[in-house]
């Protein structure tokens, strides 16, 4: 999945350039249309399309049979029924083709949200850094393997310049976990480390300015994750580590809704409305 990832991050640099030229709000409107018009169109290849067109025939006729004979409760219920189980049918025809079409959708999305939903950590002065509170900062956690839980206890991190504990390391070896807070001092575009038992592993983090690389909040070792995170590399088998996680604030789009939340909106309405639009042009049954 590594290999995908990084393939699918280097075609997204070069296809979003020319997009990113109209403004960032309008390259992800377009490139979710593509998206959108692109699966139809693979849709249409992979689907039974005059399956799709029959059953939606009979069904547009059971239903024109109500209508017309609803006083006839015996061709009525009958009419019920079959548009019933004729729209299990549908569903079905729909279904099939519609699951490997998922996949390039999750990678497509990722690509979006590792690009779009956050901004940079904000960097804080060392008189604001004084009077926060516990909670005000960045809380950056760590997961060990199952398995692994009691090496938390020899867990270390190394922290970028410009980026600085802000509370003490609190280490939980019953289930793995280990939690300090942390603020950004200075602009950093670097790597958190983390030592365990002379185990190394690095998390990207990103406060200030604008990044020049695809920043996510959480680095894991999961196979299925790691469709959603396609910016850092899994973690290795024999690692200790399972996951490094802090959170990125929502990164704002002007007329657009901004975050992880914001990006599969606006991917999904804009990949819906533009594959609306070519249904009829292009012929495509669904």
């Amino acid at each position: 999945m590594n290999l995908v990832n990084s393939i699918m991050s280097r075609l997204f640099d070069v296809l979003m350039t020319p997009f990113e030229l109209l403004g960032t709000e309008l390259a992800l409107i377009l490139i979710s249309g593509v998206v959108g018009i692109v699966c139809l169109i693979l849709f249409k290849h992979i689907s039974w399309q005059d399956g799709i067109k029959g059953v939606k025939d009979k069904i547009k006729g059971n239903m024109i049979a109500i209508r017309l004979y609803q006083d006839d409760l015996w061709i009525v219920f009958k009419s019920v029924v079959n548009v019933f189980m004729r729209n299990f049918q549908y569903l079905g025809l729909n279904f099939g083709p519609i699951l490997p079409l998922l996949v390039p959708f999750a990678l497509v999305l990722s690509q979006l949200v590792v690009r779009y939903a956050y901004d940079p950590l904000p960097i804080v002065t060392e008189q604001q850094a004084e009077a926060m509170l516990p909670g005000q900062g960045t809380m950056l956690t760590v997961h060990m393997k199952s398995g692994e839980e009691a090496r938390v206890a020899s867990l270390e991190f190394d922290f970028p310049e410009g980026i600085r504990a802000i509370s003490p390391v609190v280490r939980s070896t019953v289930d793995g976990r280990a939690f300090v807070e942390i603020v950004a001092f200075d602009a950093v575009q670097d790597v958190i480390r983390v030592r365990v038992d002379g185990a190394e592993e690095t998390k990207d983090i990103v406060a200030g300015d604008r990044a020049t690389r695809l920043m996510q909040p959480r680095r894991t070792s999961s196979f299925w994750w790691s469709w959603l995170l396609p910016a850092e590399s899994t973690f290795a088998a024999d690692s200790p580590v399972a996951d490094i996680e802090f959170s990125y604030p929502d990164r704002h789009l002007a007329y657009l809704p901004g975050g992880e939340g914001g990006i599969v909106i606006v991917f999904f309405l804009a990949s819906l409305v533009f594959g609306a639009a070519v249904l009829k042009p292009l012929k495509i049954q669904i």
